[in-house]
């Protein structure tokens, strides 16, 4: 959030707080609405096509396709992300006070 102010400038802890919170709501909202996809669809894994699929269903088509679509990895073309791993740095910053 710090990069797109000026230098001077001041968040207060609150402002924060609800910025996470509407962060937070948001991406709920929207995997909320490509997991409800998969189950449709009888599959088990949420995928990036979903994540715009749900995007432009929920009306935000300026962001679902922003983005070209990436090559496949190598293999078997599948990423695995350590979710709890970034988690758990994300929360040891809180805890040291870094943003």
């Amino acid at each position: 959030m710090k990069d797109v102010l000026p230098p001077e400038a001041k968040v207060s802890k609150h402002a924060k707080e609800v910025i996470q919170e509407c962060a937070t709501e948001f991406i709920g909202f929207v995997t909320g609405e490509a997991s409800e996809r998969c189950r449709r669809e009888r599959r088990k894994t949420v995928n990036g096509d979903d994540i715009c699929h749900a995007m432009t269903t929920l009306g935000l088509d300026n962001y679902a396709g922003s983005r070209s679509p990436a090559p496949p990895p190598p293999g078997d073309g599948m990423i695995q992300i350590d979710v709890w791993g970034e988690l758990s740095n994300s929360r040891g910053n809180e805890k040291h006070g870094r943003d």
